[in-house]
């Protein structure tokens, strides 16, 4: 079975710049407007737009909830791949920032999974997220706590290598590194579905 050629985009921050505009323009808003609604300034906006700089998990949060999507789906439509079948190389993918490590995008657009690796995590429990997609965690190496604010209240879930956890669409969540772990020894496998 031959490799077949894989096409990765050569400035992610770009990509991710491009993608951000096209879907704001899409949806009718101002630059101003869009900072407006994320809660975040301005010109670090327009500098995201141009690919200037790249935002953190958090920001990336609230411009994909402004603009009516998810981080996921922002990333995933950062990366042009033409092909039906999407093959990352290790040391590729869309980089995301992660706080207390990185993080990088695996999939494509044209795929109803949006699969993201997580290098180290944040020590300190962070802000929530949600999105309309289920999404399924996988400890590979290390140990986190996730925090899930679900129908019953909060939930705490201590996951260890080889544990994993599945949660439905626009459920709150977070998580942080277990305080006995190397953080940069932590890996993670998520996998978002996006709703069509």
């Amino acid at each position: 079975m031959a490799d077949r050629p894989t096409e990765t985009p050569a400035d992610p921050d770009q990509q991710l710049g491009n993608a951000i505009r096209r879907l704001r323009k899409k949806r009718g808003l101002t630059l101003v407007q869009l900072a407006g609604s994320a809660g975040l300034s301005h010109p670090f906006l327009s500098q995201l737009e141009r690919g200037l700089t790249r935002p953190s998990m958090p920001s990336l949060h609230r411009i994909a909830q402004a603009l009516g999507t998810t981080q996921q789906a922002l990333l995933a439509h950062s990366a042009t791949f033409p092909a039906d079948i999407h093959v990352v190389r290790e040391g590729t993918g869309t980089p995301v920032a992660n706080s207390g490590g990185s993080a990088r995008m695996l999939g494509a657009p044209q795929f109803a999974v949006h699969p993201v690796e997580y290098t180290g995590g944040p020590t300190d429990f962070e802000e929530y997220y949600d999105h309309p997609g289920d999404e399924f965690l996988y400890v590979t190496h290390g140990a986190i706590e996730v925090d899930l604010l679900g129908p019953g209240g909060r939930e705490l879930h201590r996951l260890h290598t080889g544990d994993s956890l599945l949660y439905p669409g626009g459920t709150p969540h977070r998580w942080r590194v277990l305080e006995d772990q190397d953080p940069s020894g932590v890996h993670i496998l998520t996998v978002q579905n996006a709703p069509r």
